[in-house]
């Protein structure tokens, strides 16, 4: 995995992007403030960088981290780590993996580049380098964007934008954080995906449904079903109310329609009912959140979740 940055093309939502951010300066900074610091590439003590309070990255594998020092003790630091002036050193806005690498290598300086960030731009651009190095888990992720949305006023489209992902994806990870703290651990440390977590929100006993799920290595599907079997009683009727009474078909239709609708609720993870009649039929699914019918949208049209 590249530690080199990856600027981006600039987008409307913030009204500039990346590479305005992280581009050569021209004597100004992005938002039009004079430049007061030097620019270009510098070599900095390693000891007046500090890290960035706000990182979104929280975890750090210690073997990654020992093979990139062994590199950079080899080589030494190729991409320079971008810093901001911060009281009498330096914040790391991008690259801390970089800085810590440096250390165990035994570095005395390394390669920077210094830019006079505000707290925006500090967090917007530690949170994209980090999805385009997809090194954050989704719980990290998710976090980087509330913290954009409740400290720095960004709207859900605007970080939509920032990021390049779709809209509904900085949604869906928003609601991971209406999990309980013990299965956002389990998201952190990647014993639960993205999918496993989203079928758990806002689900009755969902941190001992998210147990069973790690300790038997259920799949996705096996999470939708148990969820959807411990959510509201009203749910489990409407599902048993779906069972049309025996008809014209005979019991070996009827047999067969109950079975495909119990496959396509295992997949959809909702109650499915089947009207079957001699001239076609309809199918109705039936849901009880607006978290339901949003994760039904995206499988209907074809989104990833």
């Amino acid at each position: 995995m590249s530690d080199a940055l990856s600027p981006r093309r600039p987008r409307s939502g913030l009204g500039r992007g990346l590479s305005s951010l992280l581009g050569d300066s021209d004597g100004e900074t992005g938002n039009g403030r004079a430049q007061t610091v030097p620019t270009g590439v510098r070599q900095l003590p390693v000891t007046a960088l500090s890290p960035l309070p706000g990182q979104p990255r929280r975890f750090f594998d210690e073997s990654a981290l020992d093979e990139l020092a062994e590199s950079i003790a080899a080589r030494g630091v190729i991409q320079p780590i971008v810093v901001r002036p911060h009281g009498k050193g330096f914040q790391i806005v991008a690259g801390e993996r970089r800085w810590r690498a440096a250390q165990r290598a035994r570095l005395h300086e390394v390669p920077v580049v210094v830019r006079d960030f505000t707290d925006a731009e500090t967090m917007e651009i530690a949170l994209v380098e980090n999805i385009q190095r997809r090194d954050l888990t989704a719980i990290e992720e998710a976090e980087g964007y509330r913290r954009l949305i409740d400290e720095f006023g960004h709207t859900q489209e605007a970080l939509a934008n920032l990021v390049a992902k779709s809209r509904s994806h900085v949604t869906n990870l928003l609601r991971l954080l209406e999990l309980p703290k013990p299965i956002q651990d389990m998201v952190g440390d990647q014993r639960l995906s993205m999918g496993h977590a989203r079928a758990l929100i806002n689900v009755p006993e969902a941190e001992a449904i998210a147990e069973r799920v790690v300790a038997k290595g259920l799949s996705v599907r096996d999470a939708e079903r148990l969820a959807r079997n411990a959510r509201n009683p009203v749910e489990r009727k409407a599902r048993g109310a779906a069972r049309p009474s025996s008809g014209s078909e005979g019991e070996t239709g009827d047999a067969d329609l109950r079975a495909l609708e119990r496959q396509l609720g295992d997949v959809l993870g909702l109650a499915v009912q089947i009207g079957h009649s001699g001239n076609g039929g309809t199918i109705s699914v039936a849901y009880s959140t607006l978290d339901q019918l949003d994760m039904l949208c995206q499988r209907l049209s074809g989104e990833r979740i």
